[in-house]
């Protein structure tokens, strides 16, 4: 059921006008996927829009022909990283790149002090959770509370909150206004993990400490890609343990000797880039901007909720839905050509911007005799 089966023609998303008469974005990207079944696994592998698959198949082919040059692969990181920033209300500045979210979460924990106390959410995805565990012979103690109390578990002891604004396993959400206001009465940081929101869930990251976040789901962006943010006043704090190349103030003419010359911003935590990924990134990122995250919350939710209400269940306000289901709903599922995913024994919807009302209701329907 993991298995992401990409459906023919694109899925038909239904065409709602603005205010002015003019389509919706989100309306005229039809033609941009080209899945083959019904795709509601965003939550595991972002779905690719046409136009993505198309940058890197020509960047793919340069390369075969012996004519791509690695400082070309600068201007779509540069155009990804300012999209991201308009997303997540951050300026590019402001902003580090690198491959992986567990090597910025592993960031700042290397530069807790000794001793320090991080509050975490019990069940979450590892990537925030193990970097801080593997400090503990520094003394880091690490402490876990159900989500749902995370804001009240804040004391003044506490260093740095690492949680997911959406867990990843059942789309559940926390309360970043609560989780806010206790971190601004203790001086506690929050290292907030977007993987699962960013691309659907409006985020202003200026709001935390620090954010991070994976641009392969609900960025429809190749795996290889993600973003740190960090608020300025925070910066010097850190101290690059991933110190590159690619971290210079002018990363082509830094490639050899010292002394240390690392960019005066966020870049100086940047970590030399997948090159064919950020090519993916860049038009993915741009599409997404341009709907608007407020556009992008509406039909997602929209298309949770009808599907919620089509199965009998409470509406979730997520773009990501956790459903009991029989053992009769894996065939089910099969036979009715749904991808999806089972995380922590329950089935894991996902609805995106790729994800129509036809979708949601091929889903509903096929589900409703089996879910316990």
């Amino acid at each position: 059921m993991e298995q992401n089966r990409l459906a023919a023609g694109g899925p038909a998303v239904q065409d709602d006008a603005g205010h002015d008469g003019a389509p919706d974005p989100i309306a005229l990207l039809v033609a941009e996927f080209e899945s083959d079944v019904v795709y509601l696994n965003t939550a595991s592998l972002g779905l690719p829009p046409r136009r993505t698959v198309d940058a890197v198949r020509s960047a793919l082919d340069d390369w075969r022909r012996g004519i791509s040059n690695p400082v070309d692969f600068d201007a779509p990181l540069a155009a990804a990283r300012a999209d991201y920033g308009s997303l997540v209300g951050m300026p590019p500045e402001s902003i580090a790149v690198g491959s992986q979210v567990s090597v910025f979460a592993g960031l700042v924990a290397a530069n807790l002090p000794d001793g320090s106390e991080v509050l975490t959410a019990e069940g979450d995805f590892t990537s925030i959770l193990f970097p801080f565990h593997a400090q503990a012979r520094r003394g880091v103690v690490v402490r876990e509370v159900p989500l749902e109390d995370i804001a009240d578990a804040v004391t003044p002891a506490t260093t740095v909150v690492s949680v997911s604004s959406v867990q990843s396993s059942n789309g559940r959400m926390v309360d970043l206004d609560a989780l806010e206001a206790a971190c601004a009465v203790t001086g506690t940081r929050v290292l907030l993990d977007t993987t699962q929101s960013t691309g659907w869930l409006p985020i202003d990251a200026g709001r935390f400490a620090y954010t991070v976040g994976g641009g392969y789901k609900w960025l429809l962006s190749p795996r290889g890609t993600a973003f740190f943010t960090v608020q300025d006043s925070l910066l010097d704090d850190l101290i690059p343990h991933n110190a590159n190349w690619y971290a210079g103030e002018h990363p082509w003419s830094s490639i050899y000797g010292t002394p240390l010359r690392l960019a005066a911003d966020a870049r100086r935590l940047d970590v030399s880039p997948a090159w064919h990924s950020w090519v993916g990134a860049a038009p993915s990122m741009a599409m997404l901007q341009t709907v608007g995250t407020d556009r992008l919350h509406r039909h997602a939710v929209g298309l949770s909720d009808r599907f919620c209400a089509a199965v009998g269940i409470p509406a979730t306000g997520s773009a990501i839905v956790s459903l009991g289901v029989a053992d009769t709903a894996v065939p089910a599922i099969l036979e009715a050509r749904i991808s999806a995913a089972m995380r922590a024994g329950r089935l894991r919807l996902a609805f995106h911007v790729s994800t129509s009302e036809e979708d949601v209701d091929i889903a509903a329907e096929t589900l409703r005799p089996h879910l316990v």
